[in-house]
């Protein structure tokens, strides 16, 4: 597939993987991208994940059209990107391998080799010309790895971003992009923000028409609408108004609560309500919507004097992705000794911004004062 005259599409979409990355459930699969610049010299971008190795060869041959590729990119070492590097330097003795310091010692880590002989180390701001075609480096450590670097095209404007602005789902899936590109960054990228900062300060020092991630189509229009939502998300603003509501609940009572809460706030015109079952909802989800939205409602249960596991782990993935800047409301539940609200204030101590709301205390089932409580909280958070 040409993506300009110069640069072709070499990649793969894997429809077979359930889960990316062993957690993440990938209903439409995932796509490993993979360029080759046509030039005087000839660059290739990244390999794909083992199992497409010979398909990808495949590929990269038909687009080579008899010509010996020059270079070898690597701009991220994560295996679903790498993996056939060793299988490329075999096929390919005379070219160039072109990454990172780090990427060369991960290299030796993966295959034994960090193939001394043909190392091009690329460093912030260094440039390799293959003709009119001049590439410049920019490291990008902890986006998400710490070898990252991408690569900018001043002939193309275009920016080849790593990891950065991808997206789960193959690329001939037809659906909208935010929805899953916002999974796939707060999951796997979103407790480096700080990073991705950094990185968005250098890019805006560019001019660039085209970004060609590793993961998911290619954006070619409408870039400040990308770049938006990569300052939004990196920055931990909020992207949408609306209130999470994410619960736990063990006899139906929690869940009660919960839905009614949801109610009140509908009634007064919430423009957004989501409710997450944390023990059967998918958690990555429930994770994307509390980095989407400003204000979020945890209900759940004490439960062997700690919280409900489910809470536990919504919870710990939030703060290890740097969780800030929110509203929390608390609807905690026990029978004799409830002391989930204390537990779960405990659990943001070093989050920053994290603004506490009413916390609502039900013994084992809601009371006509719990009811009241939690009307009088549905104002709040409206």
């Amino acid at each position: 597939m040409n993506i300009t005259n110069d640069i072709k599409y070499i990649g793969v979409d894997d429809r077979d993987i359930d889960l990316f990355e062993g957690l993440y459930d990938v209903p439409n699969g995932m796509a490993y991208n993979s360029f080759v610049i046509m030039d005087e010299k000839t660059a290739v971008f990244d390999t794909v994940d083992a199992r497409f190795g010979e398909l990808w060869l495949k590929n990269l041959e038909e687009a080579l059209e008899g010509k010996s590729p020059d270079f070898l990119i690597v701009q991220h070492m994560e295996p679903d990107h790498s993996s056939n590097i060793a299988v490329f330097a075999e096929k390919f003795p005379s070219a160039k391998i072109v990454a990172s310091k780090q990427a060369f010692v991960m290299m030796k880590q993966f295959f034994g080799t960090d193939f001394a002989d043909r190392q091009i180390v690329a460093g912030e701001g260094s440039t390799l010309e293959l003709g009119k075609h001049v590439l410049t480096f920019i490291t990008a450590p902890m986006v998400h790895w710490p070898e990252v670097i991408m690569t900018y095209d001043a002939a193309e404007k275009a920016l080849f971003s790593a990891d950065a602005f991808g997206k789960f789902g193959a690329r001939n899936t037809d659906e909208d992009w935010a929805c899953e590109a916002r999974r796939y960054y707060f999951g796997i990228v979103g407790k480096f923000g700080v990073q991705v900062q950094a990185v968005l300060k250098k890019a805006a020092a560019l001019e660039i028409e085209k970004i060609l991630p590793l993961h998911g189509p290619f954006l070619t229009e409408n870039l400040g609408y990308y770049l938006d939502l990569y300052n939004t998300w990196s920055s931990y603003g909020v992207e949408s108004e609306g209130v999470v509501i994410a619960y736990t609940s063990v006899y139906g009572h929690t869940k009660a609560a919960a839905e009614l809460l949801a109610k009140r706030l509908e009634e007064k015109g919430c423009p957004k309500v989501a409710v997450t079952d944390l023990a059967r909802d998918d958690m990555a989800e429930a994770v994307e919507d509390a980095f989407r939205y400003g204000k979020l409602v945890l209900a759940t249960t004490t439960y062997n004097m700690e919280i409900f596991p489910f809470m536990k782990t919504f919870i710990d993935n939030l703060t290890e992705r740097n969780f800030q800047n929110r509203k929390l409301a608390i609807i905690e539940n026990g029978t004799w000794a409830p002391t989930a609200a204390k537990i779960i204030k405990g659990m943001f101590e070093n989050s920053k911004n994290i603004e506490f709301l009413d916390t609502i205390t039900i013994r084992s089932a809601m009371t006509p004062e719990n009811e009241e409580q939690i009307a009088s909280l549905a104002e709040k958070l409206i």
